[in-house]
């Protein structure tokens, strides 16, 4: 692994943006608004600890590398992360009301959150190619290990990291939504807020892109 001084240099730059909100992040706050805080943490584990097993192979690979040659791949993935948040938002919308009359919020499985917060971060294709920028900047093969290695260590600290960080926020929106759902005056909004939450963030992807790429 990389010496402590560079560990601790890599860290700190990881953690201070990981703490700023970011799409993944607010797609957790929604989630916790909507659904609790249970439905929090597993979307915050699918964006973080699911997707690794996805991006730290083909961080490896060296695959992301073709997101950063090929700007249409770049493009099609981020159309399609967008178009997949604005669906789910509409959905949470539509199925709101009966009748004009509020429903309970709409029980999310515990797989069905991880799914949707490994897509949610997936298909933002800045991750992947943050990755592939930054961690290699802390690789040194004189240290007696592999690149491919302290690669893989480097991107699984991001990893752990991301999640306890978004572990925390679920938790705090999570305990918020939970006070909503207790005053059945305002237990309409929670579907109506993670559903607008998810459009937002489908279109803020489609035509803005996402600034800040280290969310998990």
């Amino acid at each position: 692994m990389p010496d402590l001084p560079t560990f601790l240099t890599f860290y700190a730059a990881v953690f201070a943006m990981q703490v700023a909100p970011g799409p993944d992040m607010l797609l957790v706050i929604g989630r916790g608004i909507g659904q609790g805080r249970r439905v929090a943490l597993f979307t915050a584990a699918g964006t973080t600890l699911l997707a690794a097993l996805v991006q730290l192979p083909l961080l490896a690979l060296g695959v992301t590398s073709l997101f950063q040659a090929s700007p249409l791949a770049f493009e099609a993935l981020r159309w399609a992360g967008a178009a997949y948040l604005i669906w789910l938002g509409v959905k949470l919308l539509a199925g709101r009301h009966r009748d004009g009359a509020a429903i309970a919020p709409a029980p999310v499985s515990d797989m069905r959150a991880l799914r949707q917060g490994m897509i949610s971060n997936l298909t933002n294709p800045k991750p992947m190619v943050f990755m592939l920028a930054f961690l290699p900047q802390f690789g040194d093969p004189a240290n007696g290990w592999s690149i491919t290695a302290q690669l893989l260590f480097l991107g699984a600290v991001q990893k752990l990291s991301g999640f306890l960080v978004m572990a925390t926020v679920a938790l705090g929106a999570g305990t918020f939504g939970g006070w909503l759902s207790r005053r059945p005056g305002l237990i309409a909004w929670q579907e109506r807020f993670a559903g607008l939450v998810m459009i937002g963030l489908g279109l803020r992807l489609a035509y803005a892109g996402d600034g800040r790429p280290v969310r998990a």
